[in-house]
């Protein structure tokens, strides 16, 4: 049965960031709030929760996953970074960007992209994602919560619990959130090219 945890969005509980922790390091799936939209997370090793996922969003297997990080000390161990992307990271995180990077040996080959061996980088600006990866320890594997046939994702948790049911564990409700989803920069090649215009500003992208 899907437990609903009602998480203030700027004081966090602690117990209750316990609580959702918990779910992930046992492999669940978790619905958790961002600086964009709602995302579905869970661990890196967690296969049965990206299949879950996967279910969820009717998508194949070169669905692009993003790993969702506490801050930029974490990234590289799971993506390849030089001088200048790392400056460009530094100047835009935490906020509402996800990065594509090339991946490296630790992200298992399931969660990159099958062709282009890349993986997307996110930290967001939100206390109750900060909160979540500052207790789990390590990154979460998420994907927005965008349903088959829908435009826009949901904003409202108790709606998202009414049309998940059960395929999710956990439904953290950190009041209304948005959806417009992340700006998706790539930066493979030796300048970083917009993929997708979202909330994030693209301006001081030279």
């Amino acid at each position: 049965m899907t437990q609903l945890l009602n998480i203030h969005p700027v004081d966090p509980q602690p117990r209750l960031i316990k609580e959702a922790v918990d779910v992930v390091k046992e492999g669940g799936l978790i619905v958790y709030p961002t600086d964009s939209c709602y995302a579905l997370g869970f661990r890196l090793d967690a296969h049965h929760a990206m299949q879950s996922v996967q279910r969820i969003r009717e998508t194949d297997r070169g669905h692009n996953f993003t790993l969702v990080c506490c801050d930029l000390s974490e990234i590289a161990a799971y993506a390849l970074l030089e001088n200048w992307s790392y400056r460009l990271l530094k100047a835009h995180t935490p906020g509402p960007y996800t990065f594509i990077l090339k991946a490296t040996r630790d992200v298992p080959r399931r969660l990159q992209n099958p062709k282009r061996k890349t993986i997307g980088i996110r930290v967001p600006d939100n206390k109750i994602a900060s909160a979540l990866l500052a207790e789990l320890g390590e990154p979460v594997m998420s994907s927005t919560l965008l349903l088959p046939g829908d435009e826009l994702p949901m904003t409202d948790a108790y709606e998202i619990m009414e049309r998940l049911g059960n395929a999710v564990d956990v439904v953290i409700d950190g009041g209304p959130c948005g959806v417009v989803p992340s700006t998706v920069v790539d930066l493979t090649s030796d300048f970083p090219l917009v993929l997708r215009q979202g909330k994030g500003d693209t301006q001081n992208f030279d």
